[in-house]
């Protein structure tokens, strides 16, 4: 009895708790939709419909000329919302868009789309991405006049969601200079440098959060536009960049060397004209830009003997020598305490001038020089060091600028030893934007400039920013020993350990470098080789310096290896340079065709040569503007004929001025060497000769 009862109570407390909650839920309910429905759709709305950043275009970056080094191009992701088209729309065009879709994609048949796209109006479902693959803006613009699409967003629920992208037309062209920017906004160059003007300022669009985790923009009077980037003008000049990398890409592979770097600069503003840094590829073949050796720590290293400028600088500042006075290397070896400081030439240069000693680039007589006069107080010559601006970094544009290294005095790591060999450029750590500084400071009669790599931010004609070229020190050394450091630069490329670059047609000043790396803790037979300076001497307009790291083969030092490359650069650099190569006047003006007012101009490119003739007033006639041509007087009309240069053979580009041949030869991969200025007036290898890619074509100009 007592367990039926107590069967039954617990049944009855069950009954009575099921009841309270069966009751508790529509009270709830009607407490949600009521009291608390007005808290609830506001959550709803607020997870299904957010106001999401819209990213501004991104500001473009310009060469000095003008030229586009990088900009965003507007790329489309295609999606639609399948029920916003009436029926009797979207039955007449289902078919015709189907199939011309699949045509466009190719990932699909047009049952498959039109299977999909139905089975999603069906749904009542109203985003449906068609295709993942990004499109242009003409593919875009195609695609808006195609079945259902044409009627818009509205009519036929076509979405076109602008993605961009960062595209540089010039391909890897100074691509580190310019740099890049990842995701986290962290990056290298001028894109990383410059985010802050580049990026401009993100706009606000209302989106809806859509079933798998997408989101559909939907358009609403409260979007907030973005503000587009501003546009970087840099200092670059495109054509000069080209010289550079080809010039040092070349003489990387020729050497197996490691990484290579090549930076020009304006004298007398600093402007940064060119800058190539190339590194062999991980996998050992070619060689691509990963890294700024010419800016960045990786490249601060032991800058070797074009560090001998400041020690002379130095010691002509002390009025401790003069040029002339005699100094005695012996067999090329001198012990200071317990290292022995040797010259590169074996047997030593005997007694020659201090003059000599810098132009044959002696370690014992500089290194014998310094400690002789500096020895018993280092801190004057590191003040020297300082006044020349190399103590710490200049605080260049482009982030991540490496820090000068040098020992102090007093230190741990100060030695007896190493006066000498700071002053042959060791012990002691540049970058070769700074080296290239100083050697522009002596070409800027010791004025040294700060590199500028970016002259202007803005948008068309209205700047936000504007750099000036900027003096580092407004005279790094009296205007007597500028001078004679001058006169030393010119005596390397006359009669030193650069006269192999010693040029005919105009003056190059500068100093080889070759410093022994430090290899697990001890020097090597691996060189860093470099060759700083500035040409032409007589009137200096740029300034450069080439490095090439860990070159392999015969005579590895910089002399050898990276004074041809300056050469090479500097050559076509004036030969391209209106102002340091003026025309000759009465060369374009002569009485060939019996009508002095009809120029001899002997080969180029048609519209180039039609423009000309056009401004002169005179009747030409070309078949085809983007082809090559030869001009030849018919009567009082010039006719320009093509000129073939797309056969498989080695084209004729006589008559035609250096900048075209060199552009017309090496897309062939054909290596150009010449001589003289001017037009082509003879080509080794006749035109018409089979084509053999990597053949070396000599041209003569006149």
């Amino acid at each position: 009895m007592n367990i039926k009862r107590s069967i039954v109570l617990r049944v009855r407390v069950v009954f009575i708790l099921v009841a309270l909650a069966a009751c508790a839920i529509p009270y709830r309910i009607a407490v949600v939709q009521f009291q608390q429905g007005e808290k609830w759709r506001a959550k709803a709305e607020q997870v299904n419909f957010q106001f999401r950043e819209v990213p501004a275009t991104r500001g473009n970056i310009y060469a000095a000329d003008g030229s586009l080094l990088a900009t965003s191009l507007p790329f489309y992701r295609v999606a639609i919302d399948p029920t916003m088209a009436k029926d009797a729309k979207f039955k007449s065009g289902i078919d015709s868009l189907s199939r011309l879709l699949s045509s466009f994609y190719r990932d699909k048949s047009a049952t498959a789309y039109k299977r999909m796209i139905q089975d999603t109006r069906g749904d009542k479902k109203r985003y449906l991405v068609l295709n993942r693959k990004q499109i242009g803006y003409q593919d875009m613009q195609k695609m808006a006049k195609w079945p259902i699409f044409r009627d818009g967003r509205l009519g036929g629920g076509v979405i076109f969601e602008k993605v961009e992208k960062r595209y540089q037309p010039f391909n890897s062209l100074a691509s580190r200079t310019v740099g890049f920017l990842n995701e986290d906004e962290y990056g290298a160059g001028i894109e990383y440098s410059f985010n802050n003007y580049l990026k401009g300022k993100d706009g606000k669009a209302l989106f809806q959060r859509l079933a798998g985790g997408s989101w559909k923009p939907v358009f609403d009077a409260e979007d907030i536009k973005p503000e587009n980037g501003y546009d970087v003008y840099t200092t670059l000049d495109v054509n000069l960049q080209d010289i550079a990398e080809t010039a040092l890409r070349r003489q990387l592979i020729d050497r197996d060397a490691a990484f290579g770097s090549v930076v020009v600069m304006e004298v007398k503003t600093g402007h940064i004209k060119a800058m190539a840094n190339l590194q062999k590829n991980k996998n050992g073949k070619g060689y691509s830009e990963s890294y700024n050796y010419a800016v960045g720590d990786i490249g601060n290293t032991e800058p070797g003997s074009t560090f001998k400028l400041l020690s002379m600088l130095a010691l002509l500042e002390e009025n401790k020598v003069s040029l002339n006075e005699m100094i005695e290397t012996g067999n090329g070896a001198h012990r200071f305490y317990n290292q022995t400081m040797y010259d590169a030439k074996r047997g030593g240069f005997g007694t020659i001038t201090i003059r000599e000693a810098f132009e044959k680039s002696s370690n014992v007589a500089i290194s014998k020089l310094v400690d002789m006069h500096f020895g018993s107080s280092p801190s004057k010559f590191l003040a020297y060091v300082e006044k020349a601006g190399l103590k710490e970094p200049f605080g260049i544009q482009l982030e991540g600028e490496g820090k000068p290294f040098f020992k102090k005095p007093g230190a741990k790591d100060w030695y007896g030893t190493s006066l000498p060999w700071i002053s042959i450029g060791y012990e002691s750590k540049l970058n070769p934007i700074h080296t290239l500084a100083l050697y522009n400071a002596v070409a800027n009669n010791g004025v040294m400039m700060k590199p500028l790599f970016v002259k202007a931010v803005g948008r068309g004609n209205s700047f936000v920013e504007t750099y000036e070229p900027e003096a580092i020190r407004k005279s790094i050394a009296s205007e007597k020993t500028i001078k004679q450091l001058q006169e030393l630069l010119e005596g390397v490329v006359l009669r030193g350990t650069a006269k192999n670059i010693l040029n005919p047609d105009y003056s190059i000043a500068g100093k080889t470098g070759t410093a022994q790396k430090i290899i697990n803790g001890r020097y090597t037979e691996t060189y860093y080789t470099s060759f700083a300076g500035y040409f032409p001497a007589d009137r200096p307009k740029y300034s450069m310096i080439v490095v090439i790291d860990s070159p392999k083969g015969f005579a590895a030092y910089g002399g050898d290896v990276s004074a041809p490359v300056f050469k090479e650069i500097a050559d076509r650099i004036f030969a391209l340079d209106m102002e340091l190569n003026p025309v000759d006047q009465s060369k374009i003006f002569t009485a060939e065709s019996g009508d002095p007012k009809i120029p001899v101009i002997k080969a180029g490119k048609g519209e180039d040569l039609q423009g000309i003739f056009e401004h002169l007033g005179i009747s030409a006639k070309s078949p085809a503007a983007e082809e090559w041509v030869k001009p030849t007087l018919v009567a009082e009309r010039v006719d320009l004929k093509i000129n073939e240069t797309d056969k498989p053979v080695v084209p004729d580009v006589s008559g035609m001025p250096l900048r075209d041949a060199l552009f017309i030869l090496e897309n062939k991969g054909l290596r150009v060497n010449y001589n003289g200025t001017g037009r082509v007036i003879q080509q080794s290898i006749l035109p018409g000769t089979q084509l053999t890619p990597n053949t070396t074509i000599n041209l003569v100009l006149g």
